[in-house]
């Protein structure tokens, strides 16, 4: 019985620190705490009723992941996501996604498969009524049934990481109509490789297709994105 106590509690304490390590990195990156930003242990530890145990250990997870700088004896500090940091993302992101769609195109289920279908349609359906933000949550439903059907929990972890990072940037870049409705066409092209099983065209579309809205990010909007006031 003991043992199991220690167990459960080893369990709860990294849960906990799990909860204030997600909630502060998603602060940090919808630009909640702005660049060079302190974060306070206390503070944020009141604000999330927790003990300044799992915020410290929250503060070194985040600077591992390079979101904040821990200088001794001053405290924690906000570097948030550059725009190098970005296009490193976009560059290794477009090389997983082909990878991604690669792995899909032999094991994606029949369900994953129609589901992918009704996301094209119904992007297609919201781009002819001007529908951007139901867009977005089709945009990243197409690539997390995508990312699903790689069968890989190794290769969506990371996918679904760098999607997370960039969120900001795409939420003001995807909310264009021109980039929608390209975007939407290259998720059909994609989703079309798939069902036809022809990995290296699936491959070549979704490492392109990445690319492009890199390009789209860059000409529409990456600066201001990150460097907002």
């Amino acid at each position: 019985m003991g043992s199991y106590d220690v167990k459960q509690e080893v369990t709860d304490k990294y849960s906990l620190r799990g909860r204030v390590f997600h909630r502060l990195r998603d602060d940090i990156l919808s630009g909640k705490y702005g660049e060079h930003e302190e974060l306070r242990e206390v503070a944020i530890g009141e604000e999330m009723g927790v003990s300044r145990t799992p915020v410290r250990e929250a503060f070194r997870q985040l600077e591992l992941e390079g979101l904040i700088q821990i200088i001794p004896n001053k405290g924690a500090y906000v570097t948030g996501i550059t725009e190098k940091d970005v296009k490193d993302i976009y560059m290794i992101r477009s090389l997983l996604e082909g990878l991604c769609a690669r792995w899909a195109t032999g094991h994606i289920t029949r369900e994953q498969m129609e589901e992918m279908e009704e996301n094209v349609y119904l992007a297609r359906f919201h781009a002819q009524k001007g529908h951007l933000e139901q867009l977005a949550e089709l945009d990243n439903r197409f690539h997390d049934i995508m990312y699903e059907a790689c069968d890989s929990k190794i290769l969506e972890h990371q996918l679904k990481d760098f999607h997370e990072y960039v969120l900001r940037v795409r939420r003001k870049t995807l909310a264009s109509a021109e980039r929608s409705a390209a975007s939407n066409k290259e998720h059909e092209m994609i989703m079309e490789a798939i069902k036809e099983k022809n990995a290296d065209l699936a491959e070549k579309l979704a490492n392109q297709h990445v690319l492009s809205a890199y390009e789209n990010v860059v000409k529409n909007g990456l600066r201001e994105a990150y460097h907002e006031e």
